[in-house]
């Protein structure tokens, strides 16, 4: 790998779903893919062989991001040993569940900023530096609905994801001069993605699936196109949001807060 020096594209959250996805769509693109996620080692292991056998370049890592110094010493660990960091991913969630105000604990209202928002800056300020010497590099955010809209029992999630946002936007408001792309995709709907919403909904999700119908639930290959998009947008048609949801679902500003909690 150190031979090739191939770009790189870091994926913080590389789970089965978009994350998987999007590291199988940047090594089918000619980069060295590093998946990163906090557990199940077998899973890792399995992305990685599917896109080495599809004759792609990957290694994975266990990574808890939560933890002061981890994301840095991946980053500086990936410049050196493998390649530039041309893309960065930053796919973790921040959901904590529903919950009352009550109900939710000062240390778990931080887990979902820590999770939402102060994990994707310490990743900005451990990739910024070189993508600006080189002028050239992406930062993909996958966000959500709670980004643009809080709902009763989503205090932490909105926080989290409010502020996740708004971070793009700064980011984008200083380094966008300087050569760095970040874009901050609004995830409008439910995904199929077994490491998510498939272990949520345990022995129901299939269920659920066919119950939202025909492309009813977002297909995260389908989306890692619009990832890998995203990142090869020229500097003169820059995409900074997006949003995607499938056909069948009613847009996020269409929606009715009490309408949404009574689907649950």
């Amino acid at each position: 790998m150190s031979e090739t020096r191939k770009p790189v594209c870091l994926v913080i959250g590389a789970g089965a779903g978009i994350g998987g996805h999007t590291a199988m769509r940047f090594a089918a693109g000619g980069y060295h893919t590093v998946l990163a996620r906090r557990s199940d080692e077998e899973g890792l292991a399995k992305l990685v062989s599917q896109i080495e056998d599809a004759g792609g370049s990957a290694s994975g890592v266990l990574l808890n991001a939560t933890e002061d110094g981890s994301i840095e010493e991946l980053t500086q660990r990936i410049e050196r040993d493998i390649g530039p960091i041309d893309t960065a991913l930053y796919n973790l969630g921040a959901q904590i569940g529903n919950r009352s105000l009550a109900d939710t604990p000062h240390r778990t209202f931080e887990l979902g900023w820590r999770l939402g928002t102060y994990g994707l800056f310490r990743l900005a300020h451990a990739v910024f530096p070189a993508m600006v010497e080189r002028r050239k590099g992406t930062l993909l955010v996958t966000s959500a609905t709670a980004a643009v809209r809080g709902n009763t029992g989503q205090h932490s999630h909105a926080a989290a994801m409010g502020g996740r946002r708004m971070l793009c936007q700064t980011l984008n408001a200083e380094f966008g001069p300087q050569g760095v792309h970040v874009a901050h995709i609004v995830v409008d709907g439910s995904v199929d993605a077994p490491d998510t919403l498939g272990k949520l909904l345990g022995d129901k999700f299939e269920a659920y699936k066919a119950s939202k119908g025909e492309d009813g639930v977002i297909d995260p290959a389908a989306l890692a196109e619009t990832y890998w998009h995203l990142a090869q947008q020229p500097k003169n048609c820059w995409t900074h949001e997006i949003d995607a949801r499938p056909w069948t679902d009613t847009p996020w500003w269409n929606d009715n807060p009490i309408a949404a909690i009574d689907r649950k």
